[in-house]
């Protein structure tokens, strides 16, 4: 294929909108100020008449009936195809590398990328801190696929909406394969959390600029409370940020023909996208995934490169378990000295919903027009570990040429290992696989929620009941490979483990 159709990034920006600003932006106009900055950052006028599409990642904190279009008239640019997607955190790098395809294909000349959120702000004027002046809440007239809602209906019923308690218990699940003591994989999590934040601390876009000991991040106190266990405040994603970024992507014909600056190329050297088995109650394992694993392979034998090749990585970080599981499925070993953020990640630089990974490749772009020598990997996760999607970038063009492989086999290969449905009512004894304690905003523990294998071997969910003095002794115990019996409550139509002592 010709070499000039290699796709490359020639526009990047990234904004985080001040927390004392008067009048603040809706996510809207966020991603003006984004556009509009990327677009002079490729130092080319004319490009706005070559953007063709429009790919927006879906906002959450605020809604619009086509804000693709509202974006587009705006900017003064006229593109024929617009995508406004369904949210999942691994949007943007899947953005991309569906971007890469099209304009490798020569199906689009250009093609600018999005994503915004206000929940800072908005979570101030619910609380009746102030007065938002943004357009009226108008549902989407369009969106490519459906909007997040857990799991399904069974997994819903024991929480599993609610990320923090699905993360956990598969962090007690990666907690127990590793061998480790509650104390040390404690600390060992919060070693990992402690470098991230250290980078956050001197990222000017970051919006919490602090570097925390593994210590203060793994220690529940008034201003860092437990969430569920084993997690702290401080291990979540903080959801609560006013961030916006915005890349924009031609062929390597269209920038000589615009002569933007190679020295502003960068090339989406490899991507991959995998799915895991969706219903977690149903996959094979609970510490792993077959879709980062097959992911890396596929992403690193695009790119020509090894792993050892990589300099930089930028791992989706909502919670530690997703790091652990991805780090190992990858092949990054545990005295790795590579930092596995560009960023700070999700709760130090931000957790915009679905648009963190944008940020990660603006800030990868930025980095390599710096040092082009430097290749990195970017990882975006969506879901409950659900889906994975890969991009690696760097001042030269991949091996092989975007759109040349079918991953379809491989994705096939992944969803085949699938588990039997769980038993919905549970009587017998249950062997726990991973578990979690919930609590209240002061610290409290309230219920535990686990996932484990019955004598049938069939998988189901079940909820601890035991006062707050039995949990906080559950709380100092390693509960993965115990055994409980688990039974069926009609009245409340929950599996039910009982703890009287």
């Amino acid at each position: 294929m010709n070499n000039k159709s290699y796709p490359i990034i020639v526009g990047a920006a990234q904004f985080t909108q001040n927390k004392s600003t008067l009048k603040p932006l809706d996510p809207l106009n966020l991603m003006v100020e984004t556009c509009t900055i990327a677009l002079n950052d490729a130092g080319a006028p004319n490009l706005k008449e070559f953007i063709d599409s429009v790919y927006m990642i879906n906002i959450n904190s605020w809604s619009y009936e086509d804000a693709p279009e509202e974006l587009s008239k705006i900017l003064d640019i006229k593109p024929t195809h617009k995508i406004y997607l369904q949210d999942g955190g691994d949007s943007p790098q899947k953005l991309v590398n569906r971007a890469a395809k099209a304009i490798s294909s020569g199906k689009s000349q250009a093609i600018l990328i999005t994503g915004g959120e206000a929940f800072y702000f908005r979570y101030k004027a619910k609380k009746g801190k102030l007065n938002l002046n943004w357009p009226q809440w108008k549902a989407p007239k369009y969106m490519e696929g459906k909007l997040w809602n857990g799991i399904n209906e069974f997994a819903n019923k024991y929480k599993l909406k609610s990320p923090p308690f699905t993360y956990a218990i598969l962090e007690t699940a990666v907690r127990a394969a590793s061998g480790r003591s509650l104390e040390s994989h404690n600390n060992h999590i919060g070693k990992i959390f402690e470098a991230f934040s250290r980078i956050a601390s001197t990222n000017p876009y970051a919006w919490t600029r602090c570097s925390y000991t593994a210590k203060e991040i793994i220690t529940p106190s008034s201003k860092n409370r437990y969430i569920t266990h084993p997690y702290t405040k401080l291990m979540c994603s903080n959801v609560f940020v006013d961030q916006s970024s915005a890349l924009i992507m031609t062929s390597k014909r269209i920038a000589e023909k615009l002569k933007i600056d190679s020295k502003l190329w960068i090339y989406p050297m490899g991507g991959a996208d995998f799915k895991n088995i969706f219903n977690i109650t149903q996959r094979p394992k609970l510490n792993n995934s077959p879709a980062a694993k097959e992911g890396a392979i596929i992403a690193l034998e695009q790119a020509g490169l090894k792993l050892d090749d990589i300099d930089l990585f930028d791992i989706y970080s909502c919670f530690p378990s997703i790091v652990e599981i991805i780090k190992k499925e990858i092949g990054i070993k545990e005295d790795d000295p590579r930092p596995l953020s560009i960023t700070g990640g999700l709760p130090y630089f931000g957790g915009p919903w679905s648009n963190y990974s944008l940020h990660a490749i603006v800030s990868a772009v930025n980095l390599i027009r710096k040092n082009p020598l430097l290749k990195i990997m970017v990882i975006a996760n969506g879901g409950y570990n659900t889906k994975q999607s890969f991009g690696i970038y760097g001042a030269e063009p991949p091996l092989i040429q975007w759109g040349e492989k079918n991953n379809a086999e491989i994705q096939q290969s992944i969803l085949a290992r699938r588990l039997p449905k769980p038993m919905e009512q549970a009587n017998g004894n249950l062997t726990i696989e991973g578990y979690t304690i919930t609590y209240d905003r002061i610290g409290i523990p309230k219920q535990g929620i686990v996932i484990g294998t019955l004598e049938n071997n069939r998988r189901t969910i079940a909820f601890i009941n035991a006062v707050p003095d039995i949990l906080i002794k559950l709380e100092k115990q390693e509960l993965v490979g115990q055994k409980f019996p688990v039974y069926y409550d009609i009245n409340l139509d929950r599996n039910i483990i009982n703890f009287k002592n």
